[in-house]
């Protein structure tokens, strides 16, 4: 299963012919009839509308039919509708007849109002052939297609994610198994560097101290430090969590909360794990992890 992106653009028209009243006009009138959806991340589907009025009792099909597709994001579908003649359209006398009878009856009662031009009559002869055609048939089908259009621009976007996220995962192993090793070397120097304060210690008493009890302080310390700076639980945390991310990008699907849920305790553990850094190549490693996660994070808000 595909890894989806939220973020994604698609587009279909449908151009249609019709006929005029075949009484009055020989004409064809061409219509076309265009749908746009654009989608970007949200934490919830968010599904909006822009429709011509008389298209506007579509909108419960449309969200029905985007609702079973789309889990998450902020979607916007707009649909156009533009519909013209193919040449200037010649009055038909039953339309002159009518427009001189509504022209009279309005002068009755507004004497001072401006008469019908040519220009006038012409436009509106071209609107009375409107509406010529029926777009019930053809909406739903054009929303699928642009449905579909979007659902592959969402998977190809969703793919190079998941690439990337992948590519930093690998990254992130590769920090980790550096700061493996580092913890046990810093241990076993400040081991040798407690046992070499206690040999000049003991170099400077003059014999009230008893050497074994000198000795045990110095292991003691020594193993406190040891404790204090010990990551070995957070980098087996922090491999555990790159497991669970590339198990769930592998298997795609809708994972973009819990890929955001493993992204915020990546950065937990990778915080501990400098907090507790005791060598300037430990605290690299730290600050390297978190920029890589914080890239994850950016990335990670726009699958679904």
């Amino acid at each position: 299963m595909s890894v989806y992106s939220m973020t994604g653009y698609a587009t279909a028209q449908h151009v249609s012919t019709a006929n005029a009243n075949a009484a009055e006009s020989s004409k064809a009138m061409t219509g076309q009839l265009g749908l746009e959806i654009r989608s970007v991340n949200s934490r919830f589907l968010d599904l909006s509308f822009r429709l011509p009025e008389d298209l506007r009792h579509w909108e419960p099909a449309l969200r029905e039919l985007l609702s079973a597709s789309l889990k998450r994001g902020k979607v916007e579908v707009r649909v156009s509708l533009e519909e013209h003649s193919g040449s200037v359209q010649d009055p038909s006398p039953k339309l002159l007849q009518r427009l001189n009878s509504l022209q009279d009856n309005i002068k009755v009662w507004l004497p001072q109002a401006a008469s019908l031009s040519v220009a006038d009559v012409v436009r509106l002869a071209s609107s009375d052939h409107s509406g010529a055609h029926d777009w019930s048939e053809a909406l739903l089908p054009l929303a699928q297609t642009a449905l579909e259009g979007l659902l592959g621009a969402r998977a190809r976007e969703g793919d190079r994610l998941a690439a990337m996220l992948l590519e930093h995962i690998r990254q992130l192993r590769l920090l980790a198994a550096q700061a493996g090793p580092l913890v046990p070397q810093l241990v076993a120097q400040q081991r040798q560097r407690f046992m070499e304060r206690w040999a000049e210690a003991m170099a400077l008493t003059d014999g009230s101290t008893l050497p074994e009890s000198a000795q045990d302080r110095a292991l003691t310390e020594a193993t406190a430090f040891a404790i204090r700076i010990d990551v070995a639980e957070e980098i087996t945390r922090l491999n555990s969590h790159l497991d669970e991310l590339e198990r769930l990008i592998k298997k795609g699907g809708e994972i973009g909360k819990r890929l955001d849920f493993l992204i915020q305790e990546l950065h937990r553990e990778a915080n501990t794990l400098g907090s507790k850094s005791a060598a300037l190549a430990l605290t690299h490693i730290s600050v390297d992890m978190k920029v890589l996660i914080e890239q994850m994070r950016e990335q990670v808000q726009n699958i679904e």
